[in-house]
């Protein structure tokens, strides 16, 4: 298999589970709250704008998702896109990464998040260096 297709691979997957962000989107706010508490974060906060950014920041995943999808369909033509995504996530993995430390979350999610998109942002750009060659 060619680094292109292996890329286009690649994008569907990460699109797909960056969408499954979606049902959070939906999630009756008595499941944030009982997943919340269930992965170790104490009581789920009160408030709208807690709410709000739970539910906004999934529909930035699931939109992120759908742009992966679309973007796979053609990785010669939208390399410049692919690129673009490859090289802000790797920024936004290192923020997220001083973020999560900073806010002194578990040591599994710090190294669930940040570094898992690291890795994954860098994947795309080789094999996007790879399909270009």
């Amino acid at each position: 298999m060619n680094a292109e297709r292996i890329l286009k691979i690649f994008l569907r997957v990460y699109g797909a589970v960056a969408g499954l962000a979606i049902f959070a989107v939906f999630m009756p706010r008595a499941w944030m709250a009982a997943t919340h508490e269930a992965i170790g974060l104490g009581k789920f906060p009160d408030g709208a704008i807690v709410e709000y950014l739970a539910r906004s920041l999934s529909a930035l995943y699931a939109f992120h998702g759908g742009l992966l999808w679309l973007v796979s369909r053609d990785v010669r033509r939208y390399a410049a896109i692919i690129a673009y995504i490859a090289v802000v996530g790797i920024a936004f993995s290192l923020l997220i990464l001083a973020l999560d430390v900073s806010l002194q979350l578990p040591v599994w999610w710090i190294l669930g998040e940040g570094p898992c998109v690291l890795v994954i942002s860098g994947v795309v750009l080789v094999l996007l260096a790879k399909a270009r060659a």
